[in-house]
Formats: C-alpha cells, structure tokens, sequence
C-alpha cells in the first residue's frame, strides 16, 4: 500500500490532510454530467483511496449534478471517517445540456450549501469554495463581498466549518479576508500553466492552502516530449513527475488528481513518494518557462 503521508500534511483552518488528495469531479458521467458507467468500480475507487491515506476529497454538487456526492455518501458516508475532509464548491448549476450556469445570487448560493449538505449526507461541511465564474477557467477582478458574505452568514449558522475561494485573484482573497478567514484558494495551475506563480506565494506567506485544479494539464506535444524524458529518466510516469513537481513546488500546494481509474489512482498516489534531484528540478523549471 502506498504511503500518501510522504506527501506531507497542511492545516484547513483546524483540519489537518495529506498534500495529496482526491478530485472526485471524475466520477460522474461523460462531461461531468448524470451517472457514471459503473457506479461499483467509482465507490471502489473511493474506498481504496481512503483505505491509501487520502483524507481530503474536494467534490460539488453540481458534478452530475447530485451524482458525485450521492457516490461518495454512499460510498464513505455512515458515518464518514473522522479524519476525513470534504471540501465542496458552489457558485454555478448544471443546464438540461450539461452546460455550466452562474448561481452567484446569494440565495442561489445558500440552495447549493443545502443541495451539498443533502447529498453528502452531513450536518455541516467541511469547507465550502465560492467559485468564482470569471473567465470561466481563469480569476477576472470584481468585488465578491456580497456573495461571500452569503457563505460567511452560513458558516456563522453552523453548516459550514471554514470557508474558502476559488478562480480568484489576489484582492478577491483580501476582500474575502475581512469578512470572514479564508483557508484555500482553488485556481488553475500546473507544471506549464503558472499564471499563479505570484500568487501560491502570497498564500504561503499567508498560510492559506492553494489547491490547482487541472494539475495535469495544458501540455502542448513538445512540452509533453520534454516531460516524457525526465519521466524516463526518473522511470516514472509523466503525470507522476508532474504531481511530484506541484509537491515541491510550495507546502501550501494541495493536490486533488482525479481519475475514475483504480490503476491512475494508484499512480498518481504514488507521486508522495518521489524525490526529484537538482538537475531534474531545473529540467522541469524550463519546461514551465518554455512557451508553446
């Protein structure tokens, strides 16, 4: 059995997880939308990955929607394991097609706090992301106050533990800090999207968690040849290189790979366990640098 603690841990607010976790956005259907092909195999997935060490799965409602966090109740839920931390993200609803909608009205935001708390099967939620429509993929400035005040109301009822952020810039996290603490930033970043690359720093010196999504994306083919050869150099594979680079990258680096996979679950978890030397570290810092 692998053994994730080698990734290190980090405090959300007063949950302590392994670096590595579990995305399980995966887990739905083609497109992230209605079920999966084998529900069996997504809740055996689900249970070997705790059973590995994984103790933070961030997920939402809207994966499905409803399908995602049906799996995981049933899957881990009654009860769940103590150590286990479930972070989810509202702020957008699923259309008839499978389109992503904005639901950033509060009252849309405090049905989708409920929409998790019922399907999770929970009382209160870990941590809740304000996910931030934007450029859709990409943090765009605006004033966020009254939607995360929406949150903050809630977490001050009782149902959500900490509160955190995601496709958000800098002054969004500032204006989101005054009115209640923040304790991860969720934005795209990996080994060649480093847009953030200010930012992951900031938060460390903040000790707020950031936790990329599409941590193993954006790869153009020359790109993915030159990360091939350090992978077959190290004898591991690409994605486990790249995992294994966000790991070092910064501690507050939080990783949620996800696959509907046993045997990519498996590997991706064994990314805690790989040591990176110098001269590969500089190899992957060009890699980054390199433009398409």
């Amino acid at each position: 059995m692998i053994d994730i603690s080698q990734s290190g841990s980090w405090m959300l607010g007063d949950r302590s997880v392994h670096r590595l976790g579990y995305g399980a956005m995966q887990l739905a259907g083609p497109g992230v939308f209605g079920p999966p092909k084998d529900r069996a195999a997504a809740i055996t997935l689900l249970r070997e990955a705790i059973a590995s060490g994984v103790n933070h799965i961030d997920t939402s409602d809207f994966y499905g929607p409803h399908v995602t966090n049906q799996i995981i109740r049933e899957a881990l839920g009654g009860p769940y394991p103590d150590n286990l931390t479930i972070v989810t993200k509202v702020g957008a609803i699923r259309g008839t097609e499978g389109e992503w909608l904005p639901a950033m009205k509060p009252a849309e935001l405090v049905k989708g706090v409920h929409d998790n708390l019922r399907n999770l099967g929970v009382d209160v939620i870990d941590v809740v992301n304000l996910r931030i429509m934007g450029d859709i993929h990409a943090p765009k400035e605006g004033s966020i106050e009254k939607e995360f005040t929406a949150l903050a109301e809630l977490q001050q009822q009782g149902l959500i533990r900490h509160l955190g952020l995601s496709n958000a810039t800098l002054a969004q996290v500032h204006e989101a800090q005054r009115i209640a603490p923040v304790v991860c930033v969720q934005n795209q970043y990996n080994l060649v999207q480093r847009a953030d690359d200010a930012l992951v720093d900031a938060l460390n010196a903040l000790k707020i968690a950031y936790v990329p999504f599409f941590p193993l994306g954006g790869f153009s083919p020359l790109q993915s040849d030159r990360l091939a050869a350090v992978a077959k150099h190290l004898d591991e594979t690409p994605m486990q290189v790249a995992l294994a680079w966000l790991l070092h990258r910064s501690p507050n680096l939080l990783l949620i790979p996800g696959t509907s996979s046993l045997a990519h679950l498996r590997q991706n978890l064994s990314a805690a366990t790989i040591e990176l030397p110098h001269e590969v570290l500089d190899d992957l810092e060009a890699i980054g640098k390199q433009t398409a």
